[in-house]
């Protein structure tokens, strides 16, 4: 292949996902109490268990965006050996990481004129992002060229469905997304916040979920009523610590689509989100109505 597909580690993908995909993944950092690991794939770092561990202990984590000598460092080898590059990664809608990329791309175009890299925003979310960079990815190792990558994923951004519920209102309080008298009414009510994610990629709170036993059934109502040719497509369940509610809703909309893959939630997100969130992401209309 005459050029490499990349993304970034926001795409919450699992390594075997990774693999199949044939994509190569930007580490991502997260800090905790002043200590700053680099979130893989592979969770190299840190796993997963230890860090929402850390988080029902307290902790707040805290993210920061790709900078741009990491952009550089990354691509530059690369572009060196004579390959092209295609970057997609976490959208403008929720992070500045595109912009930063956008600095590193032009000093390297002009110590690689030769060479073409091509950065698109991908205007989706964790598995939202993961989902099209899987999908993108079946087209790379298909043996399709940079321009119909990227036509490819120009056109399916914006037909990738998010749902998630939060769990955790506690780390959205701490993170200071919610105030301590929402989140206490909250707990108490057992309110949890639905999310999706409009054509900017920017997450929007649509609705709240009353109880636990009602998120699986509002998040197969959604998937029921939004997606596109479900049993042409795959759709992937994610979860944020939480294995058995995410085997739960894959089993409840196994039989909707083509195929169900389950991916974790990682730091990047998790940080965000805190512990127990399940999401589905699947082809499909934007539809920010609860």
């Amino acid at each position: 292949m005459k050029y490499v597909f990349m993304t970034d580690a926001s795409c919450d993908l699992t390594q075997k996902q990774v693999e199949e995909a044939g994509v190569k993944v930007l580490p991502m950092e997260f800090q905790i109490e002043d200590k700053c690991y680099q979130h893989y794939p592979d969770c190299r770092m840190m796993a997963l268990s230890e860090f929402y561990d850390e988080l029902k202990n307290g902790a707040v984590p805290k993210t920061t965006q790709i900078n741009y000598l990491s952009f550089k460092n990354f691509f530059e080898p690369y572009l060196k050996a004579g390959k092209d590059v295609l970057y997609t990664g976490i959208s403008t809608g929720l992070s500045g990481t595109y912009d930063t990329c956008m600095i590193a791309v032009r000093e390297l175009e002009e110590e690689y004129p030769k060479r073409k890299i091509v950065v698109i925003d991908s205007c989706c979310d964790s598995a939202g992002l993961g989902l099209l960079v899987y999908l993108a990815g079946q087209k790379y190792k298909e043996g399709a060229s940079i321009d119909e990558l990227e036509q490819f994923i120009l056109d399916n951004r914006n037909d990738i469905a998010h749902w998630f519920v939060v769990d955790d209102l506690d780390q959205l309080k701490r993170g200071g997304r919610i105030s301590a008298v929402s989140a206490t009414f909250g707990k108490a009510l057992q309110i949890k916040p639905l999310i999706s994610c409009d054509e900017t990629g920017k997450l929007v709170n649509v609705g709240k979920i009353r109880g636990k036993s009602n998120v699986i059934p509002a998040l197969v109502k959604h998937a029921e009523r939004d997606a596109v040719d479900p049993k042409k497509n795959i759709a992937f369940v994610a979860h944020a610590d939480d294995p058995e509610g995410a085997k739960a809703l894959r089993k409840a909309v196994k039989g909707m689509f083509k195929e169900v893959q389950i991916c974790d939630i990682g730091p990047v997100i998790g940080s965000h989100v805190g512990s127990g969130m399940l999401a589905i992401v699947f082809k499909g209309k934007r539809n920010l109505v609860s």
